[in-house]
Formats: structure tokens, sequence, C-alpha cells
């Protein structure tokens, strides 16, 4: 190939066969290279599934999330804010949702980084419409949030 690299490169063309043949092969080389950076590309960004939670508030039921809750959730409902642990944030949900029944549920925006991602939905319960945000980290293939904003 050195040779046939040689040939092509200081434009002698008595073999220009050979030249044809490395550029074909190297041009099917280049486009073999970019499939692969391609597939890696899609495999190693993947987004978090999100499903658990989105369900959870569209259901009103804050008991599926606890599972999800990381030790520490930055809670703020309407008019409470708090940072507390997974009982004490779903102690919360449950309360809201007890006297705010969830009518309608729709996912805004979603968003993942390399670890970590958020949502933003728009949440209506009762006779009012409320903005819903949750940002999480991302441990495998499972979601852990961090913090849950209704307001």
């Amino acid at each position: 190939m050195i040779l046939y690299f040689y040939i092509c490169k200081d434009e002698v063309r008595e073999n220009s066969y050979l030249c044809h043949q490395y550029s074909q092969k190297r041009s099917v080389m280049k486009r073999f290279l970019l499939l692969i950076a391609l597939v890696v590309a899609a495999i190693s960004v993947q987004a978090a599934d999100i499903t658990v939670i989105t369900t959870s508030l569209k259901t009103g039921n804050a008991t599926n999330l606890q599972t999800c809750m990381d030790k520490s959730v930055d809670m703020a409902l309407a008019d409470k804010s708090k940072i507390c642990n997974a009982q004490e944030a779903v102690s919360m949900l449950n309360g809201f949702f007890g006297s705010n029944k969830p009518s309608a549920f729709s996912l805004l925006h979603h968003a993942d980084k390399k670890d970590s991602g958020f949502l933003v939905a728009k949440l209506t319960a009762g006779n009012k419409s409320y903005r819903v945000n949750v940002t999480y980290k991302v441990e495998g293939d499972k979601v852990v949030i961090q913090s849950i904003r209704i307001e």
C-alpha cells in the first residue's frame, strides 16, 4: 500500500488503476470508521427512563416515587419548601395530591446530560395549573430524584 500511496501522491500515473483501487479502499475505510463512530455515539447517549416519574405525577400516586428518591430531596410544593428524606417527600406529595387531584399532565421539556437530567411539565390539579420541575441523577439504568418543585 505504501507503494500505491507513493505512486498516487507524487502524481506518477504509470499505473492509474492501482491509484484508483487505493483511493476506493480509502474511501470505504473512511465511511466504515464514520459508521462505527456514529454507532458508538448513539449507544452512549441513551435517555434515562422517566416513565415512573411521569406516570406517578399524572396519576397522583406519590408512593411509586419512593423507590426513585435520593437520600435527601429538595421539595417545593405551592407554599411549602423543605429539604427532606424520601419518606417525608412522599408524604408531602401525598398531601398535595390529596387536596389537588390531578386531571391532566403534559410533559413540556425533558433533557439528559451525562449523568443527570431534568423534566418540566404542566400539571392540572383541582382547578389550578401547576408547573412541575424535577431534577434527577442517573445511576446505571435508574433515575434518582434530587428535587421536585410544583409551583
